[in-house]
């Protein structure tokens, strides 16, 4: 029987082990690019099976303002969200501190992040898991990814790291926080699902497909240029993911319509 995207997830969740077992809920994360359907799935999986709090990595986006602190002192490219060293681990820390520390009285409040405005949702708004959760479950696209070697970073991969990255300084500070801080983060997880792309090039498209659904409309040729030009940020992470760079459990490759057609 061919694998279904929530059978992913089961099978995650099998390899995590049972509550019992770490003295805390499980933590599975679940990894892909963007537009490979993971927030959908997760939502999904959550739901299906109840007693899971679920959020995403990028619900734990630094805001604006501290991006362009980090613009000002790191690099220019650090004031688009998305790429590690973007998201607030210490707010994801907490968060998981009180998710495992959870009574069944306890309502635990969960990060959200307004992409629109460009910044997290304040606290009273951001939705709220009732008792202690039997699964913990993050999605994001890059959970799990690995650093590249120092000499994979030498040339540029695309003509956004030739023009605004020519010296390198970027790329080389986002993989030392694959290096460091990330790694850290992603040993914790119990198990780690992929969603894998067949390919760079249809990410891209399912990220205008994103947009355009949206926006409810068709998209013109300057707003895809600006969405490739936006994943372009994350072309160099994806592309080692989908070769190979990351830890993962468990593994869906999917096709160009996002159907898995083989596991691993």
């Amino acid at each position: 029987m061919a694998l279904t995207p929530m059978a992913l997830l089961d099978r995650a969740l099998a390899l995590a082990g049972a509550e019992g077992l770490h003295r805390r809920p499980p933590l599975i994360g679940l990894a892909g690019s963007q537009g490979s359907g993971k927030s959908t799935l997760a939502k999904a999986w959550a739901e299906a099976r109840g007693g899971v709090a679920a959020f995403s990595l990028d619900d734990v986006y630094l805001g604006a303002s501290a991006r362009q602190r980090l613009a000002a002192e790191v690099h220019p490219l650090l004031r688009i969200r998305g790429v590690p060293g973007t998201h607030d681990l210490a707010l994801l820390d907490a968060t998981l501190a009180a998710l495992a520390a959870a009574g069944e009285d306890d309502r635990t409040p969960l990060p959200a992040f307004d992409k629109l405005a460009d910044d997290r949702l304040p606290r009273e708004r951001w939705p709220v898991f009732a008792g202690r959760p039997e699964i913990v479950l993050i999605e994001g696209w890059c959970l799990g990814a690995t650093p590249q070697e120092a000499t994979a970073l030498a040339e540029p991969i695309n003509p956004l790291e030739r023009e605004q990255d020519a010296e390198g300084g970027w790329r080389r500070w986002v993989n030392d926080q694959l290096a460091g801080p990330y790694a850290t983060l992603f040993a914790r997880f119990d198990a780690i699902a992929l969603l894998r792309a067949p390919g760079f090039e249809t990410v891209v498209g399912w990220r205008c497909e994103q947009q355009a659904t949206l926006l409810g409309r068709a998209l013109g040729e300057a707003e895809r240029a600006e969405i490739a030009g936006f994943v372009a940020c994350f072309e160099r992470i994806t592309r080692h993911m989908l070769a190979g760079g990351v830890r993962a459990d468990v593994v869906a490759d999917l096709g160009a319509d996002r159907s898995v057609v083989q596991r691993r």
